[in-house]
């Protein structure tokens, strides 16, 4: 019984964010639902799409909701890893150096335009995106919980962008492709800028949550039953990417574990305590699409990569 009111509290929490973000943000329901889920799984998110389309919002939006600080890094070319992970400082009081933090120590960071800035501000997520810390001059920062990283990118083959390196992609759970409105949506899009609501949003929408209740929220999805089956399921998909003759790169054994983290969330939205078959398809795009490469013949012939999951998830056979 105590478990049905952790669900319903949890359902009930995750629909008060809809609503709140629903304030704003018109037609970007899918986008607003993984983001709920990665942030009940305890991952992060790269948010891809052309200028314009709500990126950047719509994460400040989702940390909007929630009771707990938020930093946002703007990418640049000329950005150093000290300008986000922090320096050390000299105290002329002390006659000794200190660690100054940087804007990283935060438990929602929304990192805008991510691909603007070269390899070398890019390694610089690596530890704490993975491990949850920053290790400096020796010493190791442990980040505040929660912790997510939300970010944002144009496509690559933009002008003045770097692409991400596979190890950085990896650390993102989920990808999502932001498209253009239809005309209703554009529409309405157009009304709520007449009227101020898209500009004043800090006065629109308010926090639903806190850190407590987040973290007591994710120990309850971890905690989704699964049976063995499904997680078999999930092994054997991911396994197809690694000897699938479209791909150049499959998918790791960390993608096999997002798969599994992010479909126990999308189970908890839905109000199961327990695993579908259906939940581990509804995942499998936004989890692997980035974490894999097209050979390039098959590139070459337009297909992408969205095309490849799909004919896995037709080949491998769906447990019963």
């Amino acid at each position: 019984m105590e478990e049905t009111n952790e669900l319903w509290a949890l359902n009930d929490a995750v629909q008060k964010i809809k609503t709140e973000i629903a304030k704003v943000i018109v037609g970007q329901e899918e986008m607003v639902e993984l983001l709920i889920a990665a942030m009940l799984a305890d991952g992060h998110v790269l948010i891809e799409g052309v200028p314009g389309v709500a990126k950047t919002l719509t994460a400040k939006l989702l940390a909007r909701s929630i009771d707990v600080p938020f930093s946002r890094i703007q990418f640049t070319p000329d950005l150093m890893p000290s300008d986000v992970i922090g320096t050390s400082v000299f105290n002329p009081q002390t006659a000794s150096f200190s660690f100054k933090q940087g804007p990283i120590f935060s438990n929602i960071v929304l990192i805008d335009e991510i691909n603007r800035s070269p390899a070398k501000t890019q390694a610089a997520l690596f530890e704490v995106m993975e491990e949850r810390q920053v290790t400096y001059d020796g010493v190791t920062y442990a980040m505040p919980q929660p912790f997510m990283v939300l970010a944002t990118q144009n496509p690559v083959e933009h002008e003045g962008t770097y692409r991400l390196p596979e190890a950085q992609l990896d650390r993102f759970l989920f990808k999502i492709e932001v498209r253009y409105p239809s005309p209703d949506e554009e529409v309405k899009i157009l009304q709520n800028a007449h009227h101020g609501i898209t500009s004043h949003f800090n006065e629109t929408v308010h926090a639903v949550l806190n850190g407590e209740a987040i973290a007591r929220f994710r120990q309850q999805v971890s905690n989704l039953h699964i049976e063995e089956k499904v997680m078999r399921y999930i092994a054997s998909l991911v396994y197809e990417t690694r000897n699938n003759k479209a791909l150049f790169l499959g998918a790791s054994p960390r993608a096999s574990v997002a798969v599994l983290r992010a479909a126990k969330a999308i189970a908890a939205i839905s109000g199961r305590d327990f695993v579908t078959p259906d939940d581990v398809i509804r995942v499998l795009h936004p989890v692997l699409c980035h974490r894999i490469i097209l050979a390039p013949e098959k590139e070459m012939e337009g297909s992408n990569a969205e095309d490849v999951v799909k004919e896995i998830t037709k080949r491998v056979e769906v447990p019963r």
